[in-house]
């Protein structure tokens, strides 16, 4: 395997493994362009051949130390069992590999395959000259490869009715909660808070009784899927169905907003950014944390090490609605016009979505396997899911799963960025969250090409 090694690069903390799953980087008002040529599917089959092939790999779980040995193991295994083709595979942090392939492109250098969180899916599609794969692959075979993968899984990296992105690593947001803390606060850790109600009741109470924070609601800064899931579950859009029409200052959206802020104001939720929420629930001072269900392992690690039990719980709901949780992570996307290589990235792609491959991504780097009956298969999860049930309720919303909406043009990740600074704004203060979040809107709205 052709890797080169940046070993400060891998060396991040919880915080940045965090930030990788919610943040694709820096959006441009550049409207680059490699190309207009698609490749055509009849020439699916050449895949076989034996021409030696070098694809160059954007990856941002290479940038991620906790993550490169499981990434690392799903490349050598993919290359040994295709010897013709080779995987030059560099690291690039989240924040930085939107930019990167883009300035690469400008170069002539661009990556074959470019792992992209999915909120930049329209830039992609439209500025990177992303494949579909329905232009790569026949129809039998691509329909014969998805069948099992989850279907909710598949739509997030759709655009315009074509599969740009294959869903890759993926996570949702998962309340983690410290059993040891509810113990001591007089709560039930086998009854954990199903609605945002009882979490602030839960939080107050322990904050009463432990002196502890009671809870954290993170993401309110990176990327805005968790934002997008709270606006979802309490009936609202960040964006409107046919693309045009910015929504999240609408009521719904602002009510979502307005139960953080009271979270806070009443002293159930900590004022903490979530880089430090991390950090306190790794040490047993945070009673209740809803984050990206990536963290499970490294949580793991810090409850066993501090003799305290962690437990997981499916995203707290308003009430009576369903919940929307929206996913984070990532898709691979193919951006080589050379159709040799398109074959071999493809080749690429279904290996690392296999079941096999969602059995290394899922037990040794932490993300969702988008092959779900996998996890009741022994030649597959069944044992690693049994000896770790704190990922069923991480599997469990993938039946209600909603896609990480992308904003349309050039100025997506602008878009972004008033969103979760308004949030940010909104929920540390005192001020009109309607007000607030209508703002942003506007703002938001103007920007929209």
């Amino acid at each position: 395997m052709a890797y080169k090694k940046i070993a400060a690069a891998t060396l991040v903390s919880l915080s940045l493994l965090a930030t990788a799953c919610g943040n694709a980087g820096t959006g441009s008002n550049a409207n680059t362009n490699a190309g207009t040529n698609s490749a055509n599917a009849a020439g699916a089959g050449n895949a076989a051949s034996n021409d030696q092939v070098t694809l160059k790999f954007y990856s941002y779980n290479l940038a991620i130390a906790s993550q490169v040995p499981g990434t690392e193991k799903l490349i050598k295994e993919f290359e040994d069992a295709h010897p013709n083709i080779k995987i030059d595979a560099v690291p690039v942090a989240s924040t930085d590999i939107n930019a990167k392939v883009q300035a690469d492109i400008v170069a002539g250098s661009a990556p074959d395959i470019a792992q992209l969180t999915f909120d930049g899916l329209d830039f992609a599609v439209n500025n990177f000259n992303a494949k579909p794969l329905e232009d790569i692959v026949p129809a039998d075979e691509l329909q014969s490869n998805f069948e099992g993968f989850s279907q909710n899984g598949m739509k997030l990296g759709q655009l315009n009715g074509k599969t740009y992105g294959l869903p890759f690593t993926f996570s949702t947001p998962v309340l983690f909660y410290n059993s040891k803390i509810f113990q001591d606060a007089g709560l039930d850790p086998a009854a954990p808070p199903a609605t945002w109600e009882q979490v602030k009741e839960y939080g107050l109470q322990i904050a009463e009784k432990t002196g502890l924070t009671g809870a954290h609601v993170g993401g309110a800064a990176g990327g805005d899927w968790i934002i997008q899931a709270l606006i979802g579950s309490n009936g609202g859009q960040a964006l409107s169905e046919d693309r045009k029409t910015i929504k999240f200052g609408e009521p719904e959206a602002a009510g979502a907003i307005q139960m953080w802020q009271d979270l806070i104001k009443s002293g159930a939720n900590s004022k903490l950014n979530d880089g430090e929420a991390i950090e306190a629930f790794s040490q047993g001072k945070v009673g209740m944390l809803l984050f990206t269900s990536a963290l499970q392992s490294s949580f793991v690690a810090a409850s066993q090490a501090g003799g305290w039990e962690l437990k997981t719980a499916k995203m707290p709901a308003f009430g009576d609605k369903p919940t929307t949780p929206v996913n984070s992570g990532s898709a691979l996307f193919i951006l080589t016009d050379d159709k040799a290589k398109q074959q071999a990235a493809w080749e690429f792609l279904k290996f690392v979505t296999s079941e096999r491959g969602y059995t290394i991504i899922t037990s040794e780097i932490g993300y969702l396997p988008l092959r779900p009956s996998i996890v009741d298969d022994p030649k597959y999860l069944k044992d690693w899911v049994e000896a770790n049930p704190l990922v069923k309720p991480n599997l469990e919303q993938l039946d209600s799963l909603q896609p990480w909406v992308s904003y349309p043009g050039a100025n997506w990740k602008q878009i972004e960025t008033i969103l979760n600074d308004s949030v940010s704004k909104a929920i540390v203060s005192d001020g009109d969250v309607a007000t607030i979040m209508q703002d942003a809107q506007k703002r938001a709205q103007a920007l929209i090409q």
